[in-house]
């Protein structure tokens, strides 16, 4: 089978299944793993991704408004590589070239026909649905099937682990908030608020299966989190530092629980917490590390994958080294 990815949780579930070989085009997005960087790039933004939160916001606020789409998408190239099977989205328009688009622009196609499949997940649960669903389209499900019990395996090893269960009162469990954008203030929903629940913690503000919001710096500070999570979309742990100022400049930030007791972290959106990919299950043991700071894994979290912001600091982070 021969496979287009323009979805990078898409393309990390090809390979977990190992099916690298048949992918033969990506988004300009599909940076994990490695092994796929020389496939031919279909897709570029068509707005300005240089910038900090608040230009990158007012440039994709813009294309918008205006009923542009975001993303180009190289059509003769696409073409020219004859896939049998084209992944995208139908979620979110910011995040990765959407059904809708991909479809429009694939109108004229006098080729045969690609299968355009899209994965859309709004929790953790039809996350992995859709990884199955994926597995029998491409003809591996026993390998997803596979894939999805190791990461449920190491769930359920975490939680043991925590001592945490179905029966646990989630009024007992650290409250945490996760950031999904610094200007404006967003908070995660879809599948976040389960990650959340997953690595122990009880999520306030975000809800499963709701987008991702705005909200009012008042309503952070009412909610009062223990822990804040800072993991906005498309940022590594660096760009995010650079736009801490965001936050920490807000009146009342140093008042806060999570701040005053130095349980703030940074961490990578972009590899573990935006994209449902096959990474997953690292991503909740890092966040469990966050919000259980004593909680030790075998490997512990590196510098690019989370930092601590301290206590006094105005927009800077130190590293777990």
């Amino acid at each position: 089978m021969r496979i287009v990815s323009l979805l990078p949780a898409a393309t990390e579930w090809v390979c977990a299944f190992g099916a690298a070989e048949e992918l033969v085009g990506r988004s300009h997005e599909c940076d994990f793993p490695a092994e796929i960087q020389d496939r031919p790039v279909l897709t570029a933004p068509a707005y300005q991704e240089e910038g900090d939160s608040v230009e990158i916001d007012d440039a994709v606020q813009s294309k918008v408004q205006d009923g542009l789409s975001l993303y180009e998408v190289d059509l003769e190239q696409l073409r020219a590589l004859e896939p049998d099977l084209v992944l995208t989205q139908d979620q979110c328009d910011v995040c990765a070239v959407s059904r809708p688009a991909l479809e429009a622009q694939l109108a004229d196609w006098t080729a045969s026909d690609p299968t355009v499949f899209s994965m859309d997940p709004e929790t953790l649960k039809e996350v992995f649905d859709e990884v199955l669903r994926l597995g029998r389209t491409m003809d591996r499900l026993e390998a997803a099937m596979q894939v999805v019990g190791e990461i449920e395996r190491r769930i359920q090893v975490l939680r043991t682990h925590l001592g945490i269960d179905r029966r646990t009162d989630p009024a007992t469990l650290p409250s945490v908030v996760c950031i999904e954008w610094l200007e404006p203030l967003m908070v995660a929903g879809h599948w976040m608020p389960d990650v959340v629940e997953m690595a122990g913690g009880a999520p306030v503000l975000g809800s499963a299966g709701e987008p991702t919001r705005r909200v009012e710096w008042t309503a952070l500070r009412e909610a009062d989190p223990d822990v804040v999570a800072c993991m906005p979309c498309g940022f590594t742990v660096e760009e995010t530092r650079r736009d801490l100022h965001y936050l920490t400049g807000r009146e009342g930030w140093q008042e806060l629980t999570a701040v005053r007791e130095g349980r703030v972290a940074v961490l990578d959106g972009n590899a573990y917490y935006n994209r449902p990919g096959a990474r997953l299950g690292r991503a909740i043991e890092i966040l469990a590390t966050t919000i259980y700071p004593s909680l030790s894994l075998e490997t512990a979290p590196a510098p690019w994958e989370r930092q601590w912001l301290p206590p006094d600091a105005e927009h800077t982070a130190t590293s777990d080294r």
